[in-house]
């Protein structure tokens, strides 16, 4: 579990792009899970994505539909079949707090809920990585710790979880790793002021491509 920092347009959002093969790197390597981008074919995309939970601030729910059609779609479009989903959506609800809300519509649930439809979403595929791209952007101080608490759980067995973030306090109460941005480079601790506190880095545990 990590925290991706940095200031807008340090390229954290890119990186999660990069991730998940929604953009190709211009130069360099990019290996996920011990398969290299940049040698995936077309055909093989959807599958590395499948992999990968990803959670947005915005939450990108479908308003339109209840909140088990929102987190069985990924289900659906595998082909999945309707006992099996309806016994994943009903799981994954339950991890997030939600279990009885699936007839509910997202218009209906407020911010912190909603985020939790999106948790829940991401999860149901049980990938074996979480991105969250500021997700607790746009909660109050309890809602965020709820949110955080959650995706640490979900590291607790086995997750690689990644989360972009201006939250600095989030940061501070988990101690956890710190990626640090600036300008699309990887920085090392206390090169930039802004994140004075963090937790260590490990610059060694990167390799980079010569390119």
């Amino acid at each position: 579990m990590a925290f991706v920092l940095g200031h807008s347009g340090a390229g954290k959002s890119t990186l999660f792009r990069l991730i998940t093969a929604i953009e190709k790197a211009s130069s360099g390597q990019i290996e996920v899970d011990g398969k290299n981008l940049n040698r995936l074919k077309e055909s093989q995309i959807p599958f590395l994505r499948r992999e990968i939970g990803v959670i947005f601030q915005d939450h990108k729910l479908l308003y339109d539909r209840t909140v088990f059609d929102n987190v069985a779609l990924p289900l659906i479009v595998i082909g999945m079949p309707h006992d099996e989903i309806r016994k994943r959506v009903r799981a994954a609800l339950g991890k997030v707090g939600l279990a009885g809300l699936e007839n509910r519509f997202p218009v209906t649930l407020s911010g912190g809920e909603q985020q939790r439809v999106g948790i829940a979403r991401a999860v149901i595929n049980r990938p074996n990585i979480l991105l969250a791209d500021e997700p607790t952007g746009n909660l109050d101080e309890a809602l965020s710790d709820d949110i955080i608490d959650i995706f640490s759980d979900f590291n607790q067995v086995g997750v690689t979880v990644l989360i972009a973030t201006h939250d600095m306090r989030q940061v501070q109460r988990l101690r956890k790793r710190t990626i640090r941005l600036v300008n699309g480079e990887i920085v090392e601790p206390d090169s930039d002021s802004r994140y004075p506190n963090s937790a260590v880095f490990q610059p060694e545990t990167i390799t980079q491509d010569p390119a």
